[in-house]
């Protein structure tokens, strides 16, 4: 498996297998940083997004439904894509970093834990859930 760096980043597909993008921390940003990158766009999120949705994911206890939407678009209740943004969530709104792009959430962070071991996803061409692994 690929470090998650720069230089060696992870190698991950959208969960309908439709499209790749890479995905890579880096801890010395400020604040520490999770880049996407998909194709020329590049997006970003706080990096303590990984563990804080695998235990907001692990507290639901069942199946999420993903939602994926970008920024300016409503987030369905429920899914992922709204609580990467809710007030609720441990950063008390967006994970995302970069104005116009702090969406998708829902799309390109639950592969990522699928990857590292800790949430399963559903792979269907739309409507995919993810559900933590303990």
């Amino acid at each position: 498996m690929a470090a998650g760096t720069k230089d060696d980043p992870w190698q991950l597909s959208t969960p309908p297998g439709t499209a790749s993008y890479t995905m890579w921390a880096d801890e010395t940003a400020d604040p520490p940083t999770l880049f996407c990158q998909v194709g020329s766009t590049q997006l970003r999120y706080q990096l303590r997004c990984i563990e804080d949705l695998h235990s907001w994911l692990t507290e639901q206890g069942d199946w999420v439904d993903l939602g994926a939407a970008d920024e300016q678009k409503p987030a369905n209740e429920g899914t992922v894509e709204a609580w990467g943004r809710s007030e609720d969530n441990p950063v008390g709104g967006w994970y995302g970093l970069r104005k116009g792009y702090r969406g998708r959430f829902g799309m390109y962070l639950p592969p990522l834990l699928e990857a590292l071991g800790k949430a399963e996803l559903t792979h269907e061409p739309r409507n995919n859930k993810v559900r933590a692994i303990a």
